[in-house]
């Protein structure tokens, strides 16, 4: 049985290296070589309309009309089949995980499940400064309207955390720090055996770009993060229906 693994967090989080990494697996499929920006598989499917006023940065993740959940619109078997078929072209059908990374993922959660019902979410943060930063080439807003957004992003999250069975959230500086140890992680949350082959060894920490960010007035302590672009200790968020996996993954994530 095909299982999905869906990437999502807003632009500039890390969610195309993350999914690279995790693809190297034997047992991934991922899409490439695709026409699609990023190989994002939301460009893929006709199923959910699409269009340059959708998933843009900085304004998607808190657009009431882009928070798809059980029940919307979108919730029927049409979809569900529509966006298998139009996807089919891109994965490899011998092999038993489909990942599948586009930004908007992350708010899109709670209708995948309901359309996928086995299907699990990974979804990687950033320090709202450096995203900030980042999206800057492309955003006019200042850097606290910015910064403003990613935590209204997260709270929103936050609030589907309780709806969703398997959900695995991880900051995209302790992926740079330990590119090994968080894939180890993310393929126990998926079940798979890791492949210890040593990936990414030599990820350059993107956050050294930026010397001087701003934006943020007070710490995020449920987030480990702090004005000046200060990164401090934090546990992943951690939801799969077995306890078992559970245990290993934390274990693992935390560098125990």
């Amino acid at each position: 049985m095909r299982r999905y693994l869906f990437i999502g967090g807003l632009h500039r989080s890390g969610t195309s290296l993350l999914a690279r990494l995790i693809g190297d697996h034997p047992d991934i499929s991922s899409i490439s070589g695709s026409p699609a920006p990023e190989n994002e598989g939301c460009y893929l499917q006709g199923a959910i309309p699409h269009t340059a006023l959708h998933g843009r940065p900085m304004h998607f993740g808190t657009d009431p009309d882009q928070h798809y959940i059980e029940g919307c619109r979108y919730d029927t078997l049409h979809v569900r089949e529509r966006i298998e078929a139009d996807w089919a072209q891109w994965f490899d059908p011998a092999k038993p995980w489909r990942v599948e990374k586009s930004p908007v993922n992350l708010t899109r959660m709670r209708l995948y499940q309901q359309l996928f019902p086995m299907s699990q979410f990974l979804v990687i943060t950033r320090h709202p400064e450096m995203v900030a930063a980042a999206v800057a080439k492309w955003v006019d807003d200042t850097p606290t309207a910015l910064t403003e957004h990613w935590i209204a992003a997260h709270q929103q999250l936050c609030g589907d955390l309780p709806y969703l069975h398997a959900i695995c959230v991880i900051r995209y500086e302790d992926l740079c720090r330990d590119p090994a140890r968080t894939i180890k992680g993310v393929h126990q949350f998926m079940g798979l055996e890791p492949t210890g082959d040593g990936t990414g060894t030599g990820i350059r920490a993107g956050n050294e770009d930026y010397a001087h960010p701003s934006g943020l007035s007070d710490e995020l302590p449920c987030w480990g993060y702090a004005p000046g672009g200060e990164v401090k200790p934090w546990s992943p968020i951690l939801r799969h229906p077995l306890r078992s996996t559970r245990e290993l993954v934390a274990h693992t994530l935390s560098g125990q």
